[in-house]
């Protein structure tokens, strides 16, 4: 039994090993041509090489549980096409004592993903960040996110509807005291163009239907009168080297470890203080839903393990491709919930933080159903 299970961890560990490798490659695409782009600007080699491995932790995340899908898929369709399975049942043994090696190596793996998703990763991306911000490198363009408020240049708060490349749609623009922190004024404009002129060290927003709301504190009465200015075109300029001279990076959702997450969760009153008690309730959904869906990511290769390994005795196969195309079809499935869950990330009464669970916990129990009825 010993010499067995050698050999299933030793063949497990080999297929794993280079399986995560390859998958691990492929989600560094990315982060290799950003590295490359980085050292053709004259960035010395080390801070190129912090850039790529701070980039791993994060594609690990997936790479595992997907590698861990495919090596039991492969290993255990290998066993049964070659009936070593059924030599292993006629001489006593039954499929739980068969797949447990494997079993407890995929707990070890989800201990390892936890550890991960909740602590490793969301430091690495954030260290990246600042890393970026630090070599004035990030293109001040792509902070402009649509869909959220920008806060990252002093003295003012974006909000772009939408965005495509230096095109944008839907802009508002708060002027902020940096002293009191109040708002001073606003603009709000139907579409603009974004341009960066790196040598001023200028972000320029040019305008366009543009709408300038400014309060009349010097009006008699009530404090609160606003004016109004309409304008067909009206510039901004925003100096980057403020920014880039703040070596506070925001945290963004991916890059607070789970116990910031638990934090924020517990108390929402720690959001803006420009946030209605609504927009909180969302921002505290938001946070249970990346907290859930880091969890159940970790807990992934557990459960791809129990499927993998009936459905690879039944399907009696030993070929790589076979073996992929399945663990694509059910890491499609799996991924589905997650997008499920982001889609539904601002609707709080349809609990979307519970959705990731659904395919671990169906998938869990239909393996050890599985493995029951193979044993």
């Amino acid at each position: 039994m010993r010499k067995l299970n050698q050999y299933l961890v030793k063949d497990y560990l080999i297929v794993f090993a280079v399986a995560m490798l390859l998958i691990t490659f492929a989600f560094a695409i990315g982060a290799i041509y950003k590295a490359i782009d980085i050292m053709a600007r004259g960035i010395s080699i080390g801070v190129v090489g912090r850039f790529f491995l701070y980039n791993i932790p994060y594609s690990l995340a997936y790479s595992i549980p997907i590698s861990a899908l495919f090596s039991t898929l492969l290993i255990f369709g290998r066993l049964s096409s070659d009936s070593e399975i059924s030599a292993m049942k006629s001489s006593g043994l039954s499929m739980w004592q068969i797949a447990s090696p494997i079993v407890f190596i995929s707990l070890a793996l989800s201990g390892i993903c936890l550890y991960n998703n909740c602590v490793v990763y969301p430091s690495t991306t954030y260290a990246n960040r600042q890393l970026i911000k630090g070599m004035g490198l990030e293109d001040p363009i792509k902070l402009l996110e649509e869909g959220r408020f920008i806060r990252e240049f002093p003295g003012y708060m974006i909000y772009v509807g939408k965005k495509n490349k230096n095109r944008v749609r839907d802009l508002v623009v708060y002027e902020i005291d940096k002293e009191t922190n109040e708002v001073t004024g606003s603009i709000r404009a139907g579409s603009g163009i974004l341009t960066a002129d790196k040598e001023k060290a200028e972000l320029k927003i040019d305008l366009f239907d543009v709408r300038i709301e400014i309060p009349d504190r010097d009006a008699p009465g009530d404090s609160s009168k606003t004016r109004y200015v309409n304008a067909r075109n009206y510039p901004i300029r925003l100096d980057f080297n403020e920014l880039l001279g703040n070596k506070n990076v925001s945290k963004k959702r991916k890059n607070m470890s789970i116990f910031e997450l638990a934090y924020r969760i517990r108390n929402p009153e720690t959001e803006d203080v420009r946030l209605g008690k609504k927009d909180r309730r969302i921002e505290q959904t938001r946070n249970l839903v990346e907290a859930n869906q880091r969890i159940a990511l970790a807990l992934s290769p557990f459960m791809f393990v129990l499927i993998a390994i009936p459905l690879g005795i039944t399907s009696h196969r030993k070929e790589s491709s076979i073996g992929m195309v399945m663990s694509l079809g059910i890491m499609f499935i799996y991924y589905i919930f997650m997008i499920l869950s982001d889609m539904l990330d601002k609707s709080p009464n349809l609990y979307p933080w519970l959705i990731p669970w659904i395919p671990i916990m169906v998938g869990q129990f239909s393996g050890l159903f599985l493995l029951r009825r193979a044993n």
